[in-house]
């Protein structure tokens, strides 16, 4: 039997009108704290990321991708092209608080579900619209995808080896962030709809959010008008702050301060370098972060990567190993803090998921819905929540609307 929902956000009710990553991710974090979220999918293909494979769980037809953002979601598949489809859409309206949706910008006001045509019917329904440019500019009606915005919004010019290609990151942080940043919006203006029952539009894109995460190195740039370089695995703002090889792999060295430089050389046979005015301040090791490698290497290398962590460590100096997942997954702290979850999915099968990092002491996430197969929960929604009959349904099953 389903779990209740208990967490902050318990009460609330999500039309999802989501797929792939950036919206998908965004609509999972409302569902984990809480929130009821209704899925709306295609008839018969659903979510692209379902073909996302391989892989796919085993003994499923479910893609890892598709699994890894869609747990507490009740799946309705829906032509909202087809006028049922879009009678049925108003209908879970009346009884939803939230809607989010990627289409592109346009496309949803076509079927009569944009937020100018909805607003006056909803007052209170806060719709959260994801894109890769937003719903104003130039670039508003391109498609966004997240590679092509990590390049357009300057992380892949700052990612790579100095002589190297412009390398975008290992996963699609910029869909990532767009969907947090989503579920921020949505959250603040849940919080202004409490006070003045208003809701509001939420546009999110994707390249303004990358913008936003350029942080430092976004304010570097701003400060001195010059792009800053690829650094490779090295800090532009602090040095030594970087990979170092060891006697068999390699190793983050994090020294943030002077203070802990000075230890570092004091504890480690270098003192030397701190007569060197070179290595005497922060400042000083970045502007001349090449001598600092230089000195540190062979000093890096004369022990294995655990015997540095494990000296590092009793001197409280930042360091870490580089973990292939299949470490940080066997990490007895990562394994501590309960990161990996086990559900029951539909199939039968248990499936894991990556728990949701947000550890909340009164309300915390809980797992009620494991992720669903394609349409799973048409019936629970249109008969049971919207009081369709059978035969209602069938008919709608027959004309493929469902």
């Amino acid at each position: 039997m389903e779990k209740a929902p208990s967490g902050p956000l318990k009460g609330l009710r999500v039309l999802d009108l989501t797929r792939v990553l950036a919206g998908p991710t965004c609509t999972q974090m409302l569902g984990d704290l809480g929130a009821e979220v209704i899925k709306i999918e295609r008839p018969g293909a659903g979510d692209d990321t379902r073909g996302f494979a391989p892989p796919f769980w085993p003994n499923t037809q479910e893609s890892a991708y598709f699994l890894g953002v869609n747990r507490n979601k009740k799946s309705l598949t829906l032509d909202i092209a087809a006028p049922e489809g879009q009678e049925i859409i108003h209908r879970l309206l009346e009884t939803c608080d939230i809607l989010v949706e990627n289409f592109k910008v346009g496309a949803l006001a076509k079927y009569g579900l944009g937020y100018e045509q909805l607003k006056a019917k909803h007052p209170g329904l806060i719709y959260c619209s994801i894109t890769g440019f937003g719903q104003t500019g130039p670039y508003a009606p391109r498609p966004g995808y997240d590679a092509l915005i990590q390049g357009m919004g300057g992380v892949m010019s700052l990612t790579g080896e100095p002589d190297g290609l412009p390398q975008k990151v290992g996963v699609p942080v910029a869909d990532l962030f767009a969907g947090l940043y989503g579920c921020i919006g949505i959250l603040a203006a849940l919080r202004h709809r409490e006070r003045t029952g208003q809701g509001q539009q939420i546009d999110i894109g994707m390249l303004d959010t990358s913008v936003a995460w350029l942080a430092n190195q976004g304010m570097n740039y701003l400060a001195t008008g010059e792009n800053p370089p690829r650094l490779g695995n090295q800090h532009p703002n602090i040095a030594p702050y970087q990979v170092f090889p060891t006697k068999d792999g390699h190793i983050v060295l994090s020294v943030g301060n002077d203070p802990t430089f000075e230890r570092f050389c004091k504890s480690f046979g270098c003192e030397q370098l701190l007569a060197d005015e070179r290595f005497q301040t922060n400042a000083n090791r970045v502007a001349n972060r090449d001598a600092v490698t230089e000195a540190l290497t062979p000093v890096m290398q004369s022990r294995t990567t655990a015997e540095w962590v494990a000296a590092l460590e009793e001197r409280k100096i930042g360091c870490g190993p580089i973990n292939k997942l299949s470490e940080v997954f066997a990490d007895p702290h990562v394994q501590a803090r309960g990161c990996v979850v086990p559900l029951q999915h539909a199939s039968g099968e248990t499936v894991k998921v990556i728990a949701n990092p947000v550890r909340l002491s009164g309300t915390p996430a809980d797992y009620r819905i494991p992720p669903p197969q394609l349409g799973e929960h048409a019936e629970e929604v249109l008969s049971g929540l919207l009081g369709m009959s059978a035969a209602e349904l069938q008919a709608l099953k027959d004309k493929g609307v469902v």
